[in-house]
């Protein structure tokens, strides 16, 4: 017999125990037969041999009797409990109909309690044997059996433990194991442990759902052991060679440990962390004590300590549910002192294995699933020196070269994941992301920082030394890793952030590499933008940030123009910027439609960057209808808004309100000069705002309503003489009864007339001026540009014969603008209306001539309007309704003045003036006529109205008809030959006249008026 003692003592009461059970149970003789019969298997009686059953029997009562026999006992237990699994199996397998299963469990029972009763009285003795003898038989049966019809696959772990715990038999080793395990926690729980590694590594997976329960049973103690002698058996392998790479054939329980642990990890996450933790915080500390010769803990092993961070980099190595779990808080723990802590340790290291180990971090990192941004956060804040890293305190100076150096490493590991050319089908290697590529490489670290965009790019914007460097790479790098969606979201955050040019430089940077693999990226980031002014994701700040950097990079083509039409010797370099450049342009350009709204924005910031936006793009080639009469609206209306807020003190002293001014100029003339349709409506528009009761103030005007009976006063005085029902008439049919009976309706208190208006401030004589002046400007710039060059530069436009006179008038532009003022001012008039009839005949169209007076007195810029029309003949033709109807009631007033001179009349004099002299500038009067305005200064009312009466024989003799005009080329104007026309002579009759009577005052015009 093969079976002898261990050479562990038994105690003083397992002794008395089996000498009382030997004594009472067999004989010597007895006891003699029994270990025959075990050993032969026959029965020494009768002589036959034994069943299986009474086989096991005999073993039973010999591991009672004999102690010194359990070896050969436990062995042969093996067979049985083998028996008793296969049965078990086959009962399961063909529906119950097998008998095997109960005819051996009631020796498993017994089994067991002898066992049990063994590890309860002599735990130090039993208890190592059964638990090694236990956790392999576990191994066997679950490995021999894994192929079985009944056994589920190994990856159902909870199925797999839910069957083998029905069975009598692996139940029963797995209690006698947790038994002997809990007996051993106090005093030697590394041999158990050790015995559960082996196996795992030797039977796993199918043996995983073994460790399972076990781990959930003493997760404590089983997640500490574990890592203990994986850390043991990982230093007797030699601790240098396992930072090389996946290595784990050479190390036979690391596997084990990382199989384990990922058991636990779902339950006792948190534990593992704590202990994954304290091994790492453990092995920085100083041993406390002297080590005793007997103790076996690794904390006290200066060998093992040093080997435990290369042990934590291969765990973390093997098992990324391990790394993602510690990489988080192990960031937060490296403080500035354990830096110097793990410095320290690391030095008594070959630069070898410090190379390899730097590798893997660097591995681990790119592969770490989560806490990407904090542990680049960390690096980057380590790494960059102190002068410039905030308040916190810096690093050692070997720790910071040792991150630079780490930093650097993972920049290039991830530039090599992200730049892998897979070798396509016919030999050649293929760019990432092109459409005959493979499936990207996943990179845990990249993919995780997709989220962390924005933080990176007003990181990489602080532009600290180093620092900005290493973020811009790696953001070009995310860029390229994530496709089009990454680099548009990226470019698109460097636009609306950066906030001076060198901060903006760092988008065409980032441009400028990613151009090549990622076609139309300036068109998606400029599409991004707009979605962000849409969904209005971005303040009012943001906003106007990203109008100007737009704006700017725009405005870099067209001094890239100049400089190269110059001659400038810097084209050539400036080349890939201008490129990007053009490419923001024209997408800008296919988006003015949406832009144009914040040329209204309420905070003047915002539409200051819009229209200098936007006064910078280029138009888009072709543009419909719709989008095109909204941005025509939209940039007049700002026109207006521009002027009013430069009348303001405060924005004037800041200079940005003449710029908004000349940028919205800028853009109008554009726009007339895109096309036909947009030169009539910018000029349309222009005119009815100009005329406006909300922007009449700004050019000297009235802003009350000329539609009532009541005469325009110029007095911010209330009239209390008004009908108090006739105003609120025109509020509506419903009465508002709320309050009092002596105050309802809108207008004012019965008894008390109409209710104080507050008076609206007055822009200053000089601003009133100034407005009128621009307005003229645009409006002009606007006639001079012949439509349909696209607005897109200055060299299609029509330069004059002479340089030191105005542009030429386009005469469809001033048809377009006469043709406005006549339906504001008197909209029932038809548009065949250009004949004068006799002077009498005004007296059927009192009304109306009176409301075109009240038009010419609430909104003095009509005049000059009027003339813009005249320069661009024979538009002027097309106001004759208007020009009619001021003459006459310009005639009804001198006719009924009795002032002994007309400068007494200071608006009809200065009316009448303007009326003739745009008359003459229109060329519907010679200029024999159109001279007579000079004389009325000096005359009395009867003589003006004479001279007046004069101009109006002679337009109805001679009909304002366009027909009379021909182009001439020479000068690119439509005039007028007055020689086709009657005798001049009769109408110059009264003008002889007036000045014979007046030949001392007006002695020095005569010559005005020789024909």
């Amino acid at each position: 017999m093969s079976a002898v003692f261990d050479g562990n003592p038994l105690t003083v009461t397992m002794q008395t125990s089996l000498a009382h059970t030997l004594q009472n149970a067999f004989s010597p003789q007895e006891l003699a037969q029994e270990i025959k019969s075990f050993i032969s298997g026959v029965d020494q009686n009768q002589g036959r041999k034994l069943s299986v059953r009474e086989h096991a029997r005999c073993a039973i009562r010999l591991l009672r009797s004999v102690p010194a026999c359990r070896g050969a006992v436990l062995e042969h237990l093996r067979g049985v409990y083998n028996e008793h699994v296969s049965a078990f199996l086959h009962n399961l397998e063909t529906d119950g109909e097998g008998d095997g299963d109960s005819n051996l469990e009631d020796v498993i029972t017994e089994v067991h309690g002898v066992l049990s009763e063994f590890i309860r009285l002599n735990p130090r003795a039993w208890a190592p044997l059964v638990s090694t003898w236990a956790v392999d038989l576990l191994g066997q049966l679950s490995s021999k059996h894994a192929g079985r019809r009944a056994a589920p696959h190994s990856s159902s772990l909870n199925e797999l433990l839910q069957l083998w715990m029905s069975c009598a038999a692996t139940r029963s080793l797995m209690e006698a194991y947790t038994q002997c395990l809990a007996a051993m926690i106090a005093w030697c729980p590394d041999q158990c442990v050790d015995a559960l590694l082996d196996t795992s590594v030797q039977h796993s997976p199918h043996f995983d759902w073994v460790v399972a329960h076990i781990g959930s049973s003493f997760p404590g103690t089983i997640i500490s052991r574990v890592l203990a002698c994986g850390l043991k058996d990982f230093c007797s392998h030699g601790a240098a060679e396992k930072c090389q790479g996946d290595k784990s054939s050479r190390v036979p329980k690391i596997g084990s440990v990382v199989g384990i642990l990922g058991h636990l990890a779902a339950r006792h996450s948190d534990s593992i962390r704590r202990e994954l933790l304290r091994m790492f915080q453990e092995s920085l500390r100083p041993p406390a004590i002297t080590p005793s010769s007997g103790s076996t803990s690794w904390e006290h092993s200066v060998q093992l300590r040093r080997a435990a961070v290369p042990f934590l980099l291969q765990l973390a190595a093997l098992s990324p549910s391990l790394l993602g779990a510690v990489s988080a808080e192990l960031v937060e723990s490296l403080r500035p002192s354990v830096l110097l802590q793990l410095q320290a340790v690391l030095q008594g290291l070959p630069r070898e294995e410090l190379d390899n180990m730097l590798g893997l971090a660097v591995h681990l990192i790119a592969q770490s699933p989560a806490g990407g941004a904090r542990v680049l956060r960390f690096l980057a804040d380590t790494a960059t020196p102190s002068i410039i890293s905030g308040p916190t305190p810096s690093p050692h100076e070997g720790v910071r070269e040792a991150c630079d150096r780490l930093l650097q490493m993972l920049l290039l590991h991830l530039h090599k994941l992200v730049y892998t050319c897979s070798e396509g089908e016919d030999g050649y290697y293929n760019r990432p992301h092109s459409p005959s590529s493979q499936a990207p490489r996943v990179v845990p670290f990249l993919e995780e920082l997709q989220s962390h965009v924005g933080e990176l790019c007003a990181e990489t914007l602080r532009l600290e030394r180093k620092r900005h460097l290493w973020l811009h790479q790696l953001l070009c790098l995310l860029s390229v890793y994530g496709g089009h969606s990454v680099a548009t979201e990226a470019l698109c955050q460097l636009l609306t952030l950066a906030r001076n040019p060198d901060e903006l430089a760092l988008a065409w940077q980032l441009h400028t590499p990613l151009s090549a693999c990622l076609p139309g990226l300036i068109p998606a980031a400029v599409k991004r933008c707009v979605a962000q002014v849409h969904t209005h994701t971005l303040g009012p700040k943001q906003l106007c940030q990203l109008l100007l950097n737009l704006a700017s990079a725009v405005q870099s083509v067209q001094e890239e123009e100049r400089r190269v039409q110059g001659g400038g010797a810097g084209g050539a370099a400036a080349c890939p910027k201008s490129s990007m450049a053009v490419q923001v342009g024209a997408a800008v350009s296919g988006h003015l439609q949406d832009f144009c709204p914040l040329l209204l924005h309420c905070d003047p910031a915002v539409s200051h960057a819009a229209v200098r936006l936007m006064s910078r793009s280029p138009l888009p080639r072709a543009a419909s209808p719709s989008h095109l009469l909204l941005i025509c609206r939209a940039a007049v209306t700002h026109f207006f808004l521009a002027l009013r807020r430069r009348g303001d003190a405060a924005e004037a002293r800041g200079g940005q309100g003449g710029e908004a001014v000349n940028c919205s100029v800028l853009l109008l003339s554009r726009l007339a000069g895109y096309s036909p349709l947009s030169l009539k409506c910018v000029l349309q528009q222009l005119v009815e705002g100009a005329l406006h009761k909300g922007n009449a103030d700004l050019f000297g005007g009235q802003s009350e309503d000329i539609g009532g009976d009541t005469p325009i006063s110029p007095s911010l005085t209330p009239d209390r003489g008004g009908s108090l029902l006739d105003i609120n008439c025109k509020f509506g049919t419903t009465v508002n009864f709320s309050g009092s009976v002596w105050s309802v309706f809108h207008a004012g208190v019965i008894g008390n007339g109409l209710k104080q208006r507050s008076p609206t401030p007055r822009p200053e004589p000089a601003s009133v001026i100034q407005n009128v002046q621009t307005l003229l400007a645009v409006t002009v710039q606007c006639c001079s540009v012949p439509p349909g060059n696209g607005g897109n530069g200055g060299s299609a436009r029509q330069q004059p014969s002479v340089p030191s006179e105005p542009p030429p008038i386009d005469a469809e532009a001033a048809k377009a603008m006469a043709v406005t003022l006549v339906e504001y001012i008197c909209p029932d008039v038809a548009n065949g209306e250009l004949s004068w009839p006799p002077e009498e005949h005004s007296r059927t169209t009192v009304e109306r001539d009176i409301h075109i007076r009240r038009c010419f007195e609430a909104h003095p810029v009509l005049f000059p309007l009027l003339h813009v029309v005249a320069a661009g003949r024979p538009a002027l033709c097309y106001c004759s309704a208007v020009l009619r109807g001021l003459l006459a009631t310009l005639l009804a007033h001198w006719e009924a003045s009795r002032e002994p001179l007309a400068v007494d009349s200071p608006w009809q004099l200065q009316a009448s003036c303007m009326l003739v002299s745009c008359m003459g500038e229109g060329q519907l009067l010679p200029p024999v006529l159109s001279n007579v305005h000079e004389a009325f200064p000096y005359l009395t009312p009867f003589e003006v109205r004479l001279l007046l009466l004069a101009v109006w024989e002679y337009v109805r003799g001679n009909g304002p008809m366009p027909q009379k005009f021909v182009f001439n080329s020479e000068k690119g104007l439509f005039c007028r030959d007055f020689s086709r026309d009657g005798d001049v002579a009769r109408y110059v009759a009264p003008i002889h006249s007036v000045l014979h009577k007046n030949i001392d005052r007006l002695g020095h015009l005569c010559w005005r008026f020789q024909l």
